[in-house]
């Protein structure tokens, strides 16, 4: 169960909510942890396995996806990395990425193909999605007659905020901009068709890009549990909640409680420990067809 990380060589470049980035000068190397956060605070225990198992779906999303756009990856091998230690090796096994660096656009790249959650609210509230006109008669888990591009800017602090294209144009450049709008929906769309053919729905998801040499390619993880949203094709019924493989199991155990939603959260019960990491395989095997030994 590995909460955090600490490399006797290499520098920490940036440590987010679950991730920890070190520096290897030309490259960098991204460490999945087993933190977990919900409402946007990192939780006290960790999910055992959980920065394993997200980065063995990124592995098997970058390789298939790679003929669709290009992306960071260089090695998945932490033993090229010179003068680890023993113990600094064991802990990295299989939770980390090699990858190139780049210049990482502020701009999270959304598609939702279906009507849920902050989307399904606005909708409810004005028929809109991210301020995109949507016909009437939608109700909540609709599938949309067309998936829909819903930019956002990175906060380093709170929620991100949802723009338009124009505005990610404004910000990105209309060149840049109607590229990662592209290369979007075609990695949705790719991801979409395979998973139907393993009894998923890809309902929405979020990708993330950067700049090197010039090109557009892909970066940070990819079509995971954490950043899309999955649903059971044989489960599936709109109008209502689906059945998912996000952390829906914390944050509903954590609505049950008195918390405030601020740091310091309340410790989780094995229970709540047990059933989101029982969520992280099952994606897992369904998305790669491969067992979680």
């Amino acid at each position: 169960m590995v909460h955090t990380t600490s490399l006797s060589r290499y520098p920490l470049f940036r440590r987010g909510k679950v991730r920890d980035v070190y520096d290897l000068g030309d490259r960098l190397l991204i460490v999945a942890t087993d933190r977990i956060s919900a409402f946007d605070v990192v939780m006290q225990e960790t999910i055992p396995d959980k920065g394993a198992l997200l980065t063995a779906i990124s592995a098997h999303w970058f390789e298939s996806l790679s003929k669709v756009v290009p992306n960071h990856i260089i090695s998945y091998d932490v033993t090229t990395i010179s003068d680890l230690t023993d113990e600094e090796v064991e802990l990295l096994f299989g939770r980390s990425m090699i990858v190139r660096k780049t210049s990482p656009l502020p701009v999270e790249c959304v598609v939702r193909g279906y009507l849920a959650g902050s989307g399904w609210k606005e909708y409810s509230a004005s028929k809109t999605v991210c301020g995109i006109p949507l016909p009437e008669g939608y109700v909540e888990s609709s599938r949309l007659a067309e998936p829909i591009f819903t930019p956002a800017t990175k906060a380093e602090e709170g929620h991100d905020e949802n723009i338009s294209f124009e505005q990610s144009a404004e910000i990105l450049g209309l060149e840049t901009a109607t590229s990662v709008r592209d290369y979007s929906f075609a990695l949705f769309n790719a991801a979409s068709k395979d998973v139907e053919g393993k009894g998923l729905i890809l309902a929405d998801t979020k990708f993330e890009f950067g700049i090197v040499d010039d090109s557009v390619i892909l970066i940070d993880e990819a079509l995971t549990p954490d950043s899309s949203r999955y649903w059971l094709a044989s489960e599936y019924a709109p109008g209502s909640l689906q059945y998912n493989f996000d952390k829906q199991i914390l944050r509903d155990w954590l609505e049950t409680t008195t918390w405030n939603k601020t740091y310091p959260p309340p410790s989780l019960p094995d229970s709540v420990i047990e059933g989101t990491r029982a969520k992280y395989i099952e994606a897992y095997e369904r998305i790669t067809g491969r067992t979680w030994l």
